[in-house]
């Protein structure tokens, strides 16, 4: 059985910017990480994702937003390749939804996340780290 829990926000750094955004849109960049972790108990294994999400404007940083979200599975469980695509993308929903109701008291009400790019990433290893 696979177990996800609630995503926790560890970080939520604003800083509004010193000019106006909506002047030179295309000077606002943004940029997104991910990180896993292994986790194992005795009768237990999982991993936990993590996805950092930072705006620049004027290469100033204006927000840096940091989710945490982790899976428990039984040790008996065989995650495959798909399986582990799914967990990452129910992760990465769960982060952008948080996102779409904090961004409201910011500059970027209007923004919305970048799409998460699997194919940066090298699964296998983090398959591995659920053998």
């Amino acid at each position: 059985m696979i177990e996800q829990t609630e995503l926790i926000v560890t970080k939520w750094q604003y800083h509004p910017p010193s000019t106006s955004i909506e002047d030179d849109p295309k000077k606002l960049l943004s940029s997104i990480s991910f990180d896993v972790m292994k986790k194992r108990a005795a009768t237990k294994k999982g991993i936990a994702c993590r996805f950092t999400v930072r705006f620049q404007f004027e290469n100033e940083t204006i927000l840096e937003y940091v989710g945490e979200d982790s899976y428990v599975i039984d040790l008996q469980d065989i995650i495959d390749k798909r399986e582990l695509q799914r967990m990452i993308r129910n992760s990465y929903s769960k982060f952008n939804e948080k996102f779409e109701f904090k961004k409201f008291g910011t500059v970027l009400r209007n923004k919305s996340l970048l799409p998460f790019d699997e194919t940066k990433y090298d699964l296998d290893p983090v398959l591995s780290l659920l053998q």
